[in-house]
């Protein structure tokens, strides 16, 4: 599988650290209730098709949200994890 850095360019997936997924980009606020925390914390689909990963590149050391097919490993796109958030 070829995954795509923003920095450095389309490069092998060892050069990938599967880090889990993206929904860490959509952790709660510090003052949210109980309920928002466990299901952050606990509560993760396993989809079978398309899902939002991040990833960390290794040699640059960026993050970076992989949209990809879980079924046929198709990639469909990679964003800068600060660039996601917004």
């Amino acid at each position: 599988m070829r995954l795509t850095c923003p920095h450095c360019g389309t490069r092998d997936r060892r050069e990938f650290y599967y880090q889990g997924d993206a929904v860490a980009l959509d952790r709660p606020e510090r003052e949210s209730g109980l309920e928002a925390w466990d299901n952050y914390l606990h509560l993760r689909d396993n989809p079978a098709g398309v899902t939002r990963d991040l990833w960390q590149h290794e040699p640059c050391g960026a993050w970076v949200a992989i949209d990809r097919d879980t079924v046929t490993h198709s990639v469909h796109g990679a964003t800068l994890v600060g660039d996601a958030r917004r």
